[in-house]
């Protein structure tokens, strides 16, 4: 029975996996569905949303950081 719950935890985050690559807004444009880049920048201008950086005039998040920030809003929303 445990070995068939890892089974399925390993599964389940595999489909979740991030890209091993820093993202563009457009990334999360389309890895959250969202109405369009505007949005992205909004949450920047507004620091609600995930950590970004700069490299040249391009905007860029980590994975890392957006999983921390999913993270973070799924905690929130738990409380």
């Amino acid at each position: 029975m445990a070995s068939r719950r890892l089974a399925v935890a390993e599964v389940t985050a595999e489909s979740h996996a991030l890209p091993t690559r820093y993202l563009t807004p457009e990334d999360l444009v389309a890895m959250f569905d969202l109405p369009s880049v505007e949005t992205v920048y909004q949450w920047r201008r507004k620091r609600t949303g995930p950590r970004g950086f700069r490299v040249g005039r391009h905007l860029r998040f980590d994975p890392v950081d957006v999983r921390a920030w999913v993270e973070s809003l799924r905690e929130g929303a738990a409380a």
